[in-house]
């Protein structure tokens, strides 16, 4: 499988068969992982991993792909390049590569990675940007599909802030028919043109009243309301968020009986999701977390298939 496009920067990239074979291949990979032995489309090659921001779950499960795949992966933050001492975001990538065969980067802003993607000739990944983290998309919907077995006729319920993982999760669904219901306060939903373009493919209904939202969903999912690019707002951000938006096991009573939760992590417990929920049957975010690792190593060798 080759993907259509040589970076991945946001899932809407693409298509519904590209994202369907992704996810069929992550599984395989977590179910053969032998299959890592004989695959060498990897072997030899070097990815330079680019953090602007702290990471945990990014960093070890794309450096872990490499490896497993036969290759190499670079740990770089912005302090260890010229980047910290001015030298810009399009002679960095041009240097790195003359070195490397992919680039995955972290950043804070969307046009950095853009910029990124324009001036380098090898594959650009987005690790992470404040508008979009494909990467999390990918592996939560393979977990969706192997808990649920089958992507149609569920339906998704996001509460909270409509962070960047919101935005991927919304082109994810638009891509393979996945209904949508959003709440959020006033002020903090989805942002208006994605959820315009992906209207034309599924049904999207936000509120800010999360009972409503998630009444009858098969998927709950949150993310953190406090994060590194907006801890300035933090006091804000809690008198909009809490308790209304917090999901706890009462909230979690009105999803349908055999509904999952899944969190991107990290979680902020008692802020966006108590224990009583995050700890519970339903939840799935440990097996989430694994699965960036199997969706990484999908994308990369979508990415270098001849």
């Amino acid at each position: 499988m080759k993907l259509l496009t040589k970076n991945l920067l946001s899932i809407n990239e693409l298509t519904t068969n590209e994202l369907l074979q992704l996810i069929e291949l992550g599984m395989k990979l977590k179910r053969y992982p032998e299959l890592c032995k004989n695959l060498c489309g990897l072997k030899n090659k070097t990815m330079a991993m680019i953090f602007q921001k702290p990471s945990t779950r990014t960093r070890i499960s794309f450096e872990l792909a490499m490896l497993q795949l036969g290759g190499h992966a670079i740990n770089l933050s912005q302090q260890d390049l010229q980047l910290s001492l001015g030298e810009s975001i399009e002679d960095t990538a041009k240097t790195l590569s003359v070195y490397v065969d992919v680039i995955m980067a972290r950043v804070y802003e969307h046009k950095q990675i853009e910029l990124l993607a324009n001036n380098s000739s090898v594959p650009v990944i987005n690790g992470l940007s404040n508008t979009f983290h494909p990467c999390q998309i990918l592996a939560d919907l393979m977990t969706i599909k192997e808990q649920k077995g089958d992507l149609n006729h569920i339906k998704i319920a996001w509460i909270g802030d409509c962070t960047n993982v919101c935005n991927s999760l919304i082109y994810g669904c638009s891509k393979l028919g996945i209904n949508m219901s959003i709440a959020s306060p006033l002020g903090y939903e989805p942002n208006i043109d994605i959820i315009k373009e992906s209207r034309k493919y599924i049904s999207i209904e936000i509120g800010d009243n999360p009972s409503n939202m998630i009444d009858q969903a098969d998927v709950v999912m949150t993310d953190t309301f406090v994060s590194i690019h907006n801890i300035n707002q933090q006091n804000e951000r809690i008198q909009k968020f809490l308790p209304k938006f917090r999901i706890n096991s009462s909230l979690m009573k009105k999803a349908n009986k055999n509904a999952i939760f899944l969190h991107c992590l990290p979680a902020k417990r008692g802020y966006e999701v108590t224990n009583s929920v995050l700890d519970s049957t339903q939840s799935v975010i440990w097996s989430e977390a694994e699965n960036r690792l199997h969706m990484q190593k999908a994308l990369l060798l979508s990415l270098f298939d001849p």
